[in-house]
């Protein structure tokens, strides 16, 4: 087995590999994906004719699965300042598929994960994702995490669209894999950027807070954050108030002063964070040190819980000193919520199986949270999934998976929204909820004006 990559349950007897393919056509990867992207764009999939790169095809082999087994592929952060995402994104969907394993699988066969780190890194996420489709012949792509990794993933399953290789649930909310030329290739389950994005805006406006600055990751997830702001603040006549950047896999140990100073000088009502969870806390930390003391807001990716942690570890003897400020946007309900269906359902899973990740893949310490808001997510991920797949008629072929997926009309997921797809509807999911810290934990904010008003102190009612 390659470094970093696992495989969630041991392998079965006679799997076909490519490797010696994979290591004479990954030589050439590096020169057919490198900067600039659209440089290596044009370069690699150009037409449909030519192969991706010597020794990379497709073997010819049946696309059926094994009888006993549903192969799923997985390329995410397990290691690096982000690798609280796709440990807490893995451990929701494997108490799912955990259960649904021990039950029998799905008509008859297990759902296995085979799972590589890219530490949340474009380039070793195309690697794997070549791995995966190429060498392990996996049924689809799952639990993907990131707007950089899986935007770069998305020409390769254009590329190979005769091959009928799609991703599913990719943990990020940006336009590429909604849309066309790439939206074919995907479905999503989440709300995007653009709706998280938009809700705070219209919240902050509602309640006077109009000049609203930005600080994003500078890249394509930043990006897609940037222009979700920016759109929503058009359509009530504003524009970006002030804006500041910061480098992907910044760690919290990282100064934001330079970063907190920029936006000061713009003098904003509120703050909307498009990034990862250790460059925005590093932020929150500096800009309440440096007295910028507006709203904080950061999209669900950030992984709320990690946040949270790394501030109140910061904060030595007041465990609420970085907090009072901060308003996180969710996709998904709070897992708190035990009068929601799925809530208890994931719960009780998550005790039971408390799923980890292999071994083999964790370089790094990382503690897992028992619930998170990823975690449910993952859950809600693996849940879903597993119906489309009991739809499959027969079995599972990749050239059934667009009659079983669209075949979902009014699911009831147990979260109060029910789910639908079809050929123009790829999104299941359209919620956005909105969370602030209380006690500790982040809880549902239901009053906008007595917490965040411009006469509020920051420690309003919520």
């Amino acid at each position: 087995m390659g470094r970093g990559s696992a495989r969630s349950t041991p392998p079965p007897g006679g799997l076909v590999t490519r490797r010696s393919a994979i290591r004479a056509g990954l030589a050439g990867l590096a020169g057919l994906l490198g900067a600039p992207f659209a440089a290596s764009l044009s370069a690699s999939l150009g037409a449909s004719s030519r192969p991706l790169a010597p020794g990379l095809r497709w073997s010819g082999r049946s696309r059926a699965q094994p009888d006993d087994e549903i192969l799923l592929g997985v390329s995410a952060a397990f290691s690096g300042p982000s690798r609280g995402l796709g440990t807490e994104l893995y451990r929701g969907a494997m108490a799912c598929f955990g259960q649904v394993n021990e039950q029998g699988g799905v008509n008859g066969r297990r759902i296995t994960l085979k799972l590589y780190d890219d530490g949340y890194q474009p380039d070793p996420c195309v690697e794997n994702t070549l791995k995966l489709m190429l060498e392990d012949e996996v049924f689809l792509l799952f639990g993907y995490v990131g707007t950089p990794t899986v935007t770069r993933v998305l020409p390769l399953l254009k590329k190979f669209q005769d091959q009928q290789m799609y991703i599913f649930f990719p943990f990020t909310g940006a336009q590429p894999q909604r849309e066309a030329p790439y939206g074919e290739f995907a479905f999503n389950l989440r709300a995007s950027y653009g709706q998280e994005t938009a809700g705070l805006v219209d919240n902050f406006v509602r309640i006077g807070r109009r000049r609203i600055a930005v600080f994003y990751q500078a890249d394509a997830y930043g990006r897609s954050g940037w222009a979700g702001v920016r759109a929503a603040l058009a359509r009530h006549g504003e524009t970006i108030a002030g804006e500041a950047t910061y480098r992907r896999g910044t760690q919290f140990t990282s100064i934001m002063r330079p970063q907190v100073e920029i936006l000061q000088e713009a003098e904003p009502d509120a703050v909307i964070c498009v990034g990862a969870y250790a460059a925005c806390a590093a932020f929150a930390r500096d800009a309440m040190d440096l007295g910028l003391h507006v709203p904080i807001a950061n999209l669900s990716f950030v992984g709320s819980e990690n946040l949270l942690s790394l501030l109140v570890e910061a904060s030595r003897d007041d465990p609420a000193h970085y907090t009072p400020w901060l308003v996180n946007s969710q996709v998904v309900p709070s897992y708190e919520d035990t009068t929601i269906p799925s809530v208890p359902e994931y719960r009780d899973l998550m005790d039971r199986y408390d799923p980890q990740v292999p071994e083999e893949l964790v370089v790094e310490p990382y503690d897992p949270f028992p619930y998170s808001f990823t975690s449910l997510e993952g859950y809600l991920d693996a849940k879903l999934l597993t119906e489309i797949l009991r739809r499959i008629d027969g079995t599972p072929e990749r050239g059934k998976l667009n009659d079983a997926v669209f075949s979902v009309r009014n699911y009831d997921l147990g979260i109060g929204e029910m789910v639908s797809f079809g050929p123009d509807r790829r999104q299941g999911l359209q919620s956005v909820y909105h969370t602030v810290v209380e006690d500790g934990r982040f809880v549902t904010l239901n009053d906008w004006e007595a917490k965040f008003g411009l006469n509020a102190t920051s420690d309003g009612a919520s």
